[in-house]
């Protein structure tokens, strides 16, 4: 293979392969979150292993997102003294504020309609987990093979931080909306179309070197 070969061949790739990203939105799953100072920080922990102190505030969304970077926050009030205001507390327990949120309609699965947001006071014993706090207000709990929180309160119903193309979540293609004209074609077309002409122009070179071998 000739190196001019070798390169047309490369671009093809990578512009394939930046094609393949501009379809994928991300990752439909619960994240979880830590208030601290008035502002959501992305937990360090899962909530299975995070053991919170009386007082504390903790979140869940449900959303598509890339990442941790990219993960949309709880939404709505997360005040430990209103969300707890009515529940006492009690030697040898805790309080953790939590604050559930489950998304939008955008980022809600094929045929499910999301909960309403809501907050609860879990008491709990002093060494309980997170997931042992959410257990004990928002229960049913759904967990898959490798302890990853899929569902929350029974929602969703089914799935579990499955991948999601970008037309299937409003949420997520508008985060990734390219800066062009709506009717304008799509950036997997205009790559996809690129990939051709560099491997017809390859293809033109090629015959009309072997035409013009001795």
């Amino acid at each position: 293979m000739t190196r001019r070969r070798a390169a047309v061949l490369l671009l093809a790739l990578f512009l394939l392969g930046n094609a393949t990203q501009a379809r994928a939105a991300g990752y439909r799953y619960w994240s979880f979150w830590d208030r601290t100072g008035g502002h959501w920080t992305y937990a360090t922990q899962g909530p299975s292993t995070s053991r919170p102190t009386d007082g504390d505030v903790q979140g869940f969304r449900f959303s598509v997102s890339e990442d941790s970077g990219d993960s949309a926050q709880p939404r709505g009030a997360a005040d430990f003294a209103s969300i707890c205001a009515r529940t006492p507390a009690a030697d040898g327990r805790k309080r953790v504020a939590l604050v559930v949120d489950f998304g939008t309609p955008a980022d809600a699965p094929s045929g499910e309609t999301p909960p309403s947001a809501r907050t609860a006071c879990a008491r709990v014993t002093s060494d309980a987990t997170t997931a042992e706090a959410l257990a004990s207000v928002a229960k049913p709990l759904r967990y898959d093979a490798n302890a990853l929180l899929c569902a929350i309160a029974g929602y969703p119903k089914t799935g579990c931080g499955e991948q999601v193309a970008a037309g299937e979540s409003k949420h997520a293609s508008a985060k990734q909306k390219p800066a062009t004209n709506d009717d304008g074609p799509s950036l997997g077309l205009l790559a996809g179309a690129a990939v051709v002409a560099v491997l017809g122009g390859a293809a033109v070179w090629q015959a009309r070197r072997r035409r013009n071998a001795p």
